[in-house]
């Protein structure tokens, strides 16, 4: 399509993009958890507050320092990262898989919009709550236990990255599932074990051997480690390592959701 038949029914275009339907499909994507802002933000840093007070309780006053930090702090990037994932992954998963339950997801398949703006439109949604999410979350902390980033501009990179990363893994998900308890299992399974077993609570240093190498296999933990450094300048691997994971991490993911849209795999049968 030429770009003046484009202006002609409407589609307004930048280049190869399809500057107004991307838009249009980022704005549904952010307006989905705005308007539940209660149970997708609130919700959210209330159980996060609730993770980081029974562990201080419970564990806090006897497990001393870990990598030179009190307990509590060290464990304050690992709940924040969690609880970004979770709603990352959420998001755009949650809006395929409605989408398919209810038989509207040609609303979206239909339109101008090509493989790659999709996956964009999806995975700036994720990035949005993400974001959002770790900046309530860090405030509270702030407030709570006057825990401030020693390096602010990682942990954004680092959130933007993990939310990313998990828009692209939800639109994978929400396209393979068929069921909703099919999209539970996913998260119970796949997506919960991952972010509790990548250094959340603890440092990887302490695990043997063989499960310090398996962890280091898995990219949530570079995401949580590169976090934890962007709050408290420690981190169990060098951050450059983690951003280099994390960047080869989202654009597989984001190549694999890119060719599922194209080929329409369970979504135009």
């Amino acid at each position: 399509m030429s770009t003046r038949q484009g202006l002609a029914q409407g589609v307004r275009r930048f280049g190869r993009w399809n500057t107004l339907g991307l838009y249009t499909l980022c704005e549904r994507e952010v307006l989905r958890f705005v308007v539940v802002w209660t149970q997708t933000l609130l919700a959210p840093l209330v159980t996060s507050g609730l993770f980081l007070l029974i562990f201080t309780i419970a564990i806090g006053p006897r497990r001393g320092d870990v990598m030179g930090v009190a307990f509590t702090d060290f464990i304050a990037p690992g709940i924040l990262m969690m609880t970004v994932i979770q709603n990352a992954f959420t998001n755009s998963a949650s809006s395929i898989m409605v989408s398919k339950v209810q038989g509207n997801i040609v609303d979206t398949l239909m339109p101008p919009l090509s493989p790659a703006e999709l996956v964009v439109g999806y995975m700036v949604g994720s990035i949005a709550r993400g974001l959002i999410v770790a900046l309530a979350i860090a405030l509270g902390l702030a407030l709570a236990t006057g825990l401030v980033p020693a390096h602010a501009l990682w942990m954004l990179v680092f959130v933007i990255l993990g939310s990313a990363l998990m828009g692209g893994i939800g639109v994978i998900a929400g396209v393979f599932a068929q069921k909703f308890d099919q999209m539970a299992a996913i998260t119970n399974f796949i997506i919960t074990p991952l972010a509790f077993l990548s250094g959340t609570f603890y440092s990887v240093d302490a695990l043997p051997l063989g499960l310090r190498e398996i962890t280091h296999v898995n990219p949530i933990f570079y995401l949580i480690d590169g976090v934890r450094y962007g709050m408290i300048g420690v981190s169990d691997s060098p951050p450059a390592l983690g951003l280099a994971v994390s960047v080869f991490s989202v654009a597989v993911v984001s190549s694999i959701a890119w060719m599922l849209f194209r080929n329409g795999t369970r979504l135009k049968s």
